[in-house]
Formats: structure tokens, C-alpha cells, sequence
């Protein structure tokens, strides 16, 4: 058993993180598969959006996780009127020094929450694409790194809706998961208004009994696990397969890059190690393709207007392609 220099096993790490889901449904009913989604991202140090309708817990759901990982996380309120500095930082004139002093913007934590980023415009949306691939910042020419760990949770609502931007193919693609959050089930909803009528406040997840059950430590130790699952060269042609089929595409002006197919590739490994295994199997890779491809590819406008989908083309292709033995 591999221990890292933090004295966490991988073991330890696994089942700290799995333990999650049950600290998270302390404040948030159902969702499980999104905060499975949002741990997948903090172990790849890759970026997850959330899409869903106002109203079905996606920013609690970002914040009950950050709480039961003891992580640092900030909420940015995406406007049309937020400019770029307002994310990044920006310098500041100090009148008693009679120099410029930086001050850092909110994009300098741990577990960032973008509300509704498609409300802002394409200008202010970009300013987070270097601190999403480079885990920096640079102003004034001067680049500064961002903590470890650093994950952009970014939520939307359906682009049909008022007032919205949708997120340019660039961005995108640095999102390693989409992950849409539909209205809850009958039940749930009533669990939920139960809790809403004991006193439930979810501004205070404190006072519902969510805890730090995980830490980076764990997620340092997860990221070294994860490293080490193994992949047989036929999962990798597979995976490939799967990518170059959304490229062929009579439906999709735009197919699946190439970073598509390492991120479907990372998740599934993450996956697998979450699973107990250390080796990936087809089922993980099937299991990661949808919410890992489906915002990567782009529906032709004729498509659209037939009823086709993203996920429609994306379950296709997982039928049509062989899968290895």
C-alpha cells in the first residue's frame, strides 16, 4: 500500500471521499451522480458545469461539497455588467506606497463557483480560461499561480433561457464534465420541503450537520491512486474510436478533440479507482461518456430541428462502436 508524504493511503483517501455523498445529503436531496461528478473533477484537477433550471440546488450542492472537503471556495454572481477584473483581480494604486499593489480576485481558492456563468458576456467568460488551463492568473504581465487544489464549478441555466450567453466551444472544452441536474422526483421533493419545514436553512450547513469528512490530503492521495490505474492499449484504441465516430457524424457540425479523449480517459480512471479497482474497464469509459462528451460536440442546426440531440448522437455512438473484450 502506496502512503503519501501527507501519511494518507489510498485506501483512506477512497473511502473518505466516498464517504461525501452521505455528508452532502445532509443538505442536498438526491444528486448523487453530481456530487460523484463534482469529486471526479477535484481528483483530475479539471473543471465540472453544472447545467439545470434555477432553482434545484446547484450552487448548495457546490458549497455542501467544499464544506465536507474542508476546502476554501468563493461564489462569483456572473452579470452582464461583471467585467474581468472583478474575477481575476486586478492592481490596485496604493496613494501612501505611490505604487500599484495587486489584489487578488475571488478566482484565488480552492473550489471557485461560477453562478450562472452564461449570464455574463463572452468577454468576462474568457477571463477564466487561463486560470482554467494554466492555473494562473496573469495581469499586468505578470502571471501568479492559483492554490492547489483549483476547480471551476460552473453552473447555467438552459441556454432557451432570457438573457443568456452561451459558452463559446474554447471553454467548453475545458470543462471535463457536464453534468445536467433535472427538476427532483416526487419524493424527493417532498423529503426536501420536510426538511424546509424542521427549520432547514441553507445558508448555515453548519447547522444541518454537514462536516469536513475529506481534505487536499486525500485528494493528494486519490491523484497519486489514480495515477497508477492501469489501461490496456484495446481501452485506449476504444476510447479513441469513440471520439474519431462523433467526428463522422452526419448530425454534429462539430465532433469530440482530442482533448475530449484524454479527459474521457482521465475520468474513467478516476472512476474506476473510486470503484476499488485499479485497472479500467469498458464499463467505466461508458459510464463517463456522456456527461464527459456531450458538451464537446456541437448538433447541426438542420439536426436540431429534427429533434437530435447531443446525448442522442452521444448514445449512438456508444451503441455503434465496438466494444472491446
Amino acid at each position: 500500500m502506496v502512503t503519501t508524504t501527507d501519511g494518507v493511503t489510498g485506501d483512506e483517501a477512497r473511502d473518505a471521499l466516498l464517504a461525501l455523498r452521505r455528508e452532502v445529503a445532509k443538505a442536498v436531496v438526491g444528486h448523487d451522480a453530481a456530487v460523484t461528478g463534482l469529486v471526479i473533477a477535484l481528483l483530475s484537477r479539471r473543471h465540472v458545469l453544472l447545467e439545470g433550471v434555477p432553482g434545484v440546488a446547484k450552487t448548495l450542492l457546490v458549497r455542501a461539497v467544499a464544506a465536507a472537503l474542508s476546502l476554501e471556495d468563493r461564489r462569483v454572481q456572473f452579470t452582464p455588467d461583471l467585467m474581468p477584473g472583478d474575477v481575476t483581480g486586478s492592481l490596485v494604486y496604493d496613494s501612501r506606497s505611490a505604487e500599484f499593489s495587486f489584489r487578488p480576485g475571488p478566482v484565488f481558492t480552492n473550489l471557485l463557483l461560477a453562478d450562472e456563468i452564461n449570464r455574463t458576456p463572452p468577454k468576462t467568460q474568457a477571463s477564466l480560461l487561463e486560470a482554467m488551463e494554466e492555473f494562473q492568473v496573469s495581469v499586468d504581465g505578470t502571471p501568479r499561480p492559483l492554490p492547489d487544489p483549483f476547480v471551476v464549478a460552473a453552473t447555467q441555466n438552459p441556454v432557451e433561457y432570457e438573457g443568456t450567453y452561451p459558452l463559446p466551444e474554447a471553454q467548453l472544452d475545458r470543462f471535463l464534465l457536464k453534468l445536467v441536474l433535472p427538476l427532483p422526483p416526487r419524493d424527493d421533493e417532498i423529503r426536501m420541503l420536510g426538511r424546509h419545514a424542521e427549520g432547514f436553512d441553507p445558508r448555515d450547513l453548519a447547522a444541518a450537520g454537514v462536516r469536513a469528512v475529506a481534505g487536499p490530503e486525500h485528494l493528494r492521495a486519490g491523484r497519486a491512486a489514480v495515477s497508477r490505474v492501469t489501461v490496456r492499449p484495446e481501452l485506449l484504441a476504444y476510447v479513441v474510436d469513440l471520439c474519431r465516430a462523433t467526428r463522422s457524424s452526419p448530425s454534429l457540425r462539430l465532433g469530440v478533440s482530442p482533448r475530449g479523449a484524454t479527459a474521457l480517459l482521465l475520468a474513467a480512471r478516476c472512476w474506476a479507482w473510486l470503484s476499488g479497482r485499479e485497472y479500467v474497464t469498458p464499463d467505466d469509459v461508458q459510464a463517463l461518456a456522456l456527461p464527459v462528451l456531450r458538451h464537446r460536440v456541437a448538433v447541426r442546426a438542420e439536426a436540431e430541428l429534427e429533434g437530435v440531440t447531443a446525448d442522442g448522437v452521444v448514445s449512438g455512438v456508444l451503441a455503434a462502436v465496438p466494444v472491446p473484450r
